[in-house]
């Protein structure tokens, strides 16, 4: 549970702040104007940071830890997705509607606000 808490600290806040600075009323035209190269850069940085966490932390539990998990995963495969069809993500990213983007992005903010709840609240013992 200490290596859950931990992980979610880091991971919970990093999903609310790409959230956030990702929703379309924030940065509307974000992926308009990206180039492959660059959503390519990104896919290998997410594909590293769900590989390390998978390493770490490969739990399937029927609790919020999950969440961890899962977040690896998600992390991972996307950023694979990233790295081999760079092109086909940022034309399918910028021709997304925007309350589609809005209402995925809204998913997965909640869970960026569990895992940071989670990971930031007193837990049965009283520890972090």
């Amino acid at each position: 549970m200490a290596s859950s808490k931990q992980l979610a600290g880091l991971v919970g806040p990093t999903i609310v702040a790409m959230i956030v600075s990702e929703f379309p009323s924030v940065q509307p035209h974000l992926y308009d104007t990206q180039i492959p190269p660059v959503v390519y850069l990104s896919g290998v940085l997410m594909f590293v940071a769900g590989l390390a966490i998978v390493r770490v932390h490969n739990r399937w539990a029927r609790d919020w830890t999950v969440l961890v998990t899962l977040a690896g995963w998600f992390s991972g495969a996307l950023g694979l997705f990233r790295m081999f069809a760079a092109g086909a993500y940022q034309q399918g990213a910028a021709s997304t509607p925007p309350p589609v983007f809005m209402v995925l992005e809204g998913i997965l903010l909640l869970c960026g606000i569990v895992l940071t709840f989670k990971a930031y609240t007193v837990g049965e013992i009283g520890r972090r």
